[in-house]
């Protein structure tokens, strides 16, 4: 037997429809524009929760030690785990929208505020933010449903548009709050937690909004199409006689379908230049432009800033226009156009406001081609059957996000050059920076550093200590190759003033020393040089240790000061680069032409979307898009009539 509504009893209290949140009359203008206003809100709310990560990225890695590969491959199980929570969210359509999303809200804001920012290592991280993105696949299939519900078609367009700026006004959000509250120094890698306990907080805050004032249409009243306003009347009247069981019959049947699946596909692979950017936006101009975090996130107000204008005035265009298939072509086309002269900039040096026009300009088409395209697929949902539009999505949903999933596992393998310049070019940079001298003259004079570290450490530091020492036995070397032939008559000899010493004495140290002129020029230099040869003879135990490595110690003399201050730099320093080093200029190398590899298909995907737009339920041109306006309206004056006879 077909069950049916009944008459609406007494009113209900407001405490009362805190737990029982559906409406049993279709609402007037200002509770529906209020319902509206706060799906949006929390559709905000949380796609600023699931994008907040970005905005930290490059210390949020280094932090919890994860490589870019690592994080990568984690965001795609995420968008995966989120897609099966899409599935699930398609039971809205038996259970209802609203606690799905005011409860999921609560879950979310606790996890983002106080569970996540405990995390000290990948692994607690990683799994709290996948119980998060499951929670929060399945709220943002139903928050699209609940747009739906409360808007019909000839302003579908504007209500999707709105709906739309949930994910773009998430990101605009993260970078918002990223570039006012993240300093141009960062204090300690512990940081990334300051921005999801913001984050949490406002969320928390949008629940308790949700909570308090967010409601939803029983399902006799949104299991129908809207074409019009004028059509309430008529929907509250077959209400009373909907079939809900026969509606919702063989739901995935029904709506896994050609135009509903490669539809999903086509926005799905559309959206790629937008998940790379929130995903890894921030690392992309901090490696190819070496943005700072800060400006990194400045950018990107930009961007979202322009997507969202695009996404709430495309809605209404096309609402007045009553057409959608123009812009989403014409969006694509040009959003992939700015795709390519943005990625022409790789490997030269544009301005800050510069790459702040191209991303905007991205950003704005893209907005162009998808609130249209949404409110289409919403459409084509309804041509196939009203009462599962959440299935629907549902579906659409999970496409999308496996999609992201099979991108997060390919970006890695075409970008191989990120991981390394995020693990390590960061600290790379520092080093090459503070040492920039000692590893220049390092790197330009190879032989001189290879011959002075096979000088023991030892030797080195007593050739610096006795420098004058060693410079006056090379100097006084036969003088002093004398006394250490005859140490008895030198000590003898000392033991006299000068002047004073004995005719035969001093004979006998004349040819001791060579003999003739040439000896008493020898005695005579020593004689005068007495306090020098003493003072060499003093260290003589360790000149010898240092005689071995003279001609080494001659050859490395005139680049004394450039060893010595490269002898300063901490090991640990110089151990890293050399660990990382290599690897790091060869990933810097490579990277701009793994960049526009990927942003090419980018391109390539927007070009598919564009080969899909005709799959979608909707005129091209307006004047047929008003005839069917027109004959819908003359079918709901006739069905009035009848009910009115």
């Amino acid at each position: 037997m077909a069950a049916t509504a009944t008459e609406s009893t007494a009113p209900q209290s407001w405490a009362s429809t805190l737990w029982r949140r559906q409406l049993d009359d279709y609402p007037s203008t200002g509770p529906r524009y209020m319902y509206l206003a706060i799906t949006v809100l929390a559709t905000i709310t949380l796609y600023y929760e699931s994008y907040v990560g970005g905005s930290v990225s490059t210390i949020l890695l280094p932090a919890l030690g994860m490589t870019f590969t690592f994080y990568l491959t984690a965001l795609a199980f995420g968008n995966l785990l989120g897609a099966f929570g899409a599935l699930f969210a398609g039971l809205a359509d038996r259970v209802g929208r609203t606690n799905l999303v005011v409860f999921g809200l609560l879950f979310t804001g606790i996890f983002t505020a106080f569970v996540i920012p405990q995390a000290t290592s990948k692994w607690p991280f990683i799994i709290e933010t996948f119980v998060v993105g499951i929670v929060e696949g399945i709220c943002l299939v139903a928050t699209p449903a609940l747009i739906r519900d409360f808007s019909p078609q000839n302003s579908r367009g504007s209500a999707m548009g709105f709906w739309t700026t949930g994910p773009v006004v998430g990101s605009l959000v993260v970078a918002i709050v990223g570039s006012n509250t993240i300093p141009t120094v960062i204090p300690s890698l512990h940081f990334w937690t300051h921005e999801y306990k913001i984050c949490g907080i406002v969320g928390l805050i949008v629940f308790v909004i949700a909570f308090l004032g967010l409601r939803e249409l029983s399902p006799r009243l949104r299991d129908q199409l809207m074409v019009t306003m004028r059509d309430r009347v008529l929907v509250e009247a077959k209400a009373k006689g909907i079939d809900i069981q026969s509606a919702l019959a063989h739901p995935w049947r029904q709506m896994l379908k050609a135009d509903v699946v490669i539809s999903s596909v086509a926005v799905g692979v559309m959206l790629l230049i937008y998940y790379t950017l929130v995903g890894f936006g921030v690392i992309y101009l901090s490696v190819i432009f070496s943005e700072t975090t800060k400006n990194a996130n400045g950018l990107f107000d930009w961007a979202w800033g322009a997507n969202v204008i695009a996404v709430i005035l495309v809605g209404y265009v096309s609402d007045k226009l009553k057409v959608r298939k123009p812009f989403m072509v014409v969006g694509a086309l040009l959003s992939g156009a700015a795709i390519v002269v943005f990625l022409l900039q790789i490997g030269h040096h544009p301005g800050y406001y510069a790459l702040a026009l191209m991303m905007a300009a991205i950003e704005f088409f893209l907005g162009v081609a998808y609130t249209p395209w949404l409110a289409s697929f919403s459409e084509t949902l309804e041509a196939r059957n009203p009462a599962l539009i959440a299935t629907g999505l549902a579906i659409y949903g999970w496409v999308v996000r496996v999609i992201v999933f099979a991108t997060f596992l390919l970006a890695p393998v075409i970008i191989s050059s990120v991981n390394p310049l995020v693990s390590y070019g960061g600290q790379v940079a520092t080093y090459a920076t503070q040492y920039k001298g000692e590893l220049a003259f390092a790197a330009t004079h190879p032989a001189i550093v290879a011959t002075a570290e096979k000088i023991p450490p030892a030797v080195l530091a007593t050739a610096a200590k006795d420098k004058v020492q060693l410079a006056n036995a090379v100097k006084f070397a036969p003088e002093l190759k004398v006394i250490q032939a005859n140490p008895a008559l030198f000590t003898k000899l000392a033991g006299y003033p000068a002047g004073k010493i004995p005719a035969a004495l001093q004979a006998q140290a004349v040819k001791a020393a060579g003999g003739g002129a040439a000896g008493a020029a020898i005695l005579g230099t020593i004689a005068a040089n007495q306090a020098a040869i003493t003072g060499v003879i003093a260290v003589a135990p360790q000149l010898a240790k240092v005689a071995p490595y003279a001609t080494q110690l001659t050859t490395i003399a005139p680049y004394s000061a450039q060893l010595t201050a490269l002898s300063k730099v901490p090991p640990a320093a110089l151990a890293y680069l050399k660990a990382h080093g290599t690897a790091e200029a060869t990933a810097s190398k490579h990277a701009d032409s793994q960049w526009r590899t990927w942003y090419w298909i980018c391109v390539g995907c927007l070009l598919f979307f564009v080969a899909c737009v005709p799959l979608l339920k909707g005129r091209w041109r307006t004047r047929d898009a008003r005839r069917d306006e027109q004959e819908h309206e003359a079918l709901v004056e006739a069905e009035l009539a009848k009910l009115n006879a």
